[in-house]
Order: structure tokens, then C-alpha cells, then sequence
């Protein structure tokens, strides 16, 4: 059984076209789609738990989290699924009045997990979710706080 096996996956190989075709296609293709990510970038402002502004650089597609991950804003360990089922809210960032409008109003998922996470307070209108926000030219220029952590998430 295991030689059959072998010899399947041989033949399969074989199939393949030469490595460097594979090199080149590939390196061809991050090369012409360089031009695209430039047209994806997103710049907008943080203010940091110690009340810096603070510009963020994120692309078109990715989540809030991911550009506030990168520049340290946000402790990457803390909330490594952008999935809502493995959210705890350490992510909770509060959106500028101004700019909540430009965003799609929170899932019902989001919403319970805030409430969770607030622990009996009166939720924040401003509250969202960064791995729920999802960031798109129309958010250019957007200013977000990052609030401190909660003492419950002090370890």
C-alpha cells in the first residue's frame, strides 16, 4: 500500500511544471500587483491610552485590529483569531462620532460580546470591536482611541 502510494505521488510530481516557472509567475505577480497595494492604503489616526495621536497605516480588507497590531497599539498575543467566536474584547477601540456613520452598525455577535466585556456598565455607543471593523478607502482619515486595558485584564 505504501509503495502504490509512492508511486502516485511520483507520478503527480512528475505532472508538475519546472520549479522556475513557478518562481517567475510568482514574482511576476508581486510585481505587477505592487501598484494595487499602494491604492489600498488607509491612513488614519489613533490616539493612544496616554492620549498621543498617532498615524495608522493599514490596507483596504484587512480589520482595524491588524493596523493597530502593527504599529504596537494593540499586544498582538492578545487577540490572535480575528473571528468573533475567539474574541474576548481586548480589541475594543471607541470610533470618532463622526465616522460611526461610515460604518456598518455592529452584528449581533459584536454587540454581546461588548456587553460581556463591560461587566454591568452602560455599553459606549463609540465602542466597536477591531477585529470586527473592517477598513475601506471611505475610512481614510478616520480617528479611533484606544482605550487603557481594563484591571481585569491586568495580569
Amino acid at each position: 500500500m505504501a509503495i502504490s502510494t509512492i508511486q502516485k505521488l511520483t507520478s503527480q510530481i512528475h505532472r508538475l511544471p519546472p520549479v522556475s516557472y513557478h518562481i517567475l509567475t510568482r514574482s511576476s505577480a508581486i510585481l505587477s500587483s505592487s501598484k494595487k497595494v499602494a491604492d489600498r492604503i488607509v491612513k488614519l489616526f489613533a490616539i493612544d491610552p496616554e492620549g498621543q495621536k498617532r498615524e495608522v497605516v493599514g490596507l483596504a480588507g484587512h480589520s482595524l485590529l491588524r493596523a493597530l497590531t502593527n504599529i504596537g497599539l494593540i499586544d498582538p498575543a492578545s487577540h490572535r483569531l480575528e473571528e468573533i467566536d475567539a474574541c474576548s474584547a481586548e480589541c475594543e477601540v471607541n470610533i470618532a462620532q463622526e465616522w460611526l456613520e461610515k460604518l456598518p452598525p455592529r452584528t449581533y455577535d459584536e454587540e454581546y460580546v461588548l456587553v460581556r466585556n463591560s461587566r454591568g456598565r452602560i455599553l459606549n455607543k463609540h465602542s466597536r470591536l477591531g477585529c470586527q471593523v473592517v477598513l475601506t478607502p471611505q475610512l481614510q482619515g478616520m480617528v479611533v482611541a484606544v482605550p487603557e486595558p481594563k484591571p481585569w485584564d491586568i495580569p
